[in-house]
């Protein structure tokens, strides 16, 4: 019984990663930018990290390197679509300027 609650306890804080991702990917876009061979290096590294912790067993190595994967997917992701929200808003302020230009 008592394993299953360090399981379910541990799943809860997996699932708290997805906010948290969120929220740096807003807070901090400019490390987004600069940074981001080295974001997918820490995924690799988190994912073979996860593996290890599955094969010896070990429970806390297995949730720690899943929640830093977590929240690290989610910035990227959350980068992602913040860069084609800027596109579209780019391309929109472009065809607005054009139609000025030809208004005039």
């Amino acid at each position: 019984m008592q394993e299953v609650i360090k399981l379910l306890l541990g799943i809860v804080v997996l699932l708290l990663g997805i906010p948290i991702g969120n929220i740096l990917a807003k807070n901090t876009p400019e490390e987004l930018k600069d940074g981001k061979k080295w974001f997918y290096l820490i995924l690799l590294v988190c994912f073979m990290g996860s593996i290890v912790g599955l094969v010896f067993g070990n429970d806390v190595l297995l949730f720690t390197f899943l929640f830093i994967a977590i929240v690290t997917s989610r910035s990227i992701k959350r980068k992602k679509k913040t860069e084609k929200k800027e596109v579209k808003i780019r391309k929109k302020n472009k065809t607005n300027k054009k139609q000025r230009t030809k208004r005039k």
